[in-house]
């Protein structure tokens, strides 16, 4: 019994180093989003610039093979040029999408205040309340608009709000090991 107690104490503290890892990784998503998100679209205009050169290369070993290589040539130069386009383009990659969820915000507040409506004509209390929350959701998918940073940044502070309750629970449970029986 006493091994399964080190066990889990262990466990815990891994856990909390864990944590900490992750709330780091938190912090400097708050403090440098832009930057984060620069790296985000280098590394996957690499990735496709990668595959687009083992299309290419596979094509070049096999050409004439099939019909079916050309096809991997095809892939491989969009693959390549949509790399190019993701590296060069990439603030402009990350205020479209930025935009693109503040879009999707901005839509799911007008159906929640045209639900609310509707419960208004039900006649319950309540329409204002959905009310309230749509126009806030409302400012918030502007709010994202206008700085499409923020949303690397909200990111950044539900990792460290998770950070900080997982080692809280982590320390509740190493004290808690030894009343196991």
């Amino acid at each position: 019994m006493e091994y399964l107690k080190n066990l889990l104490k262990k466990s815990g503290w891994m856990s909390i180093i864990e944590s900490l890892i992750f709330a780091a990784l938190g912090i400097i998503l708050v403090l440098k989003p832009n930057e984060i998100m620069a790296m985000i679209s280098y590394i996957i205009g690499a990735i496709f610039i990668t595959i687009g050169v083992i299309k290419i290369i596979n094509y070049i070993k096999e050409k004439g093979k099939s019909d079916l290589y050309n096809y991997e040539l095809i892939f491989g130069i969009m693959s390549a040029v949509i790399g190019l386009v993701v590296i060069v383009y990439s603030n402009t990659i990350s205020t479209i999408f930025g935009i693109i969820i503040g879009i999707w915000i901005i839509y799911s507040s007008v159906v929640r205040a045209s639900s609310a409506l509707k419960l208004k004509a039900v006649k319950t209390n309540i329409w204002i309340y959905s009310l309230i929350l749509a126009i806030i959701m409302f400012v918030c998918g502007l709010y994202i608009i206008l700085d499409s940073s923020v949303v690397v940044t909200t990111i950044g502070i539900i990792m460290i709000i998770y950070a900080i309750l997982d080692i809280i629970e982590n320390i509740i449970f190493i004290n808690n090991v030894k009343q196991l029986k």
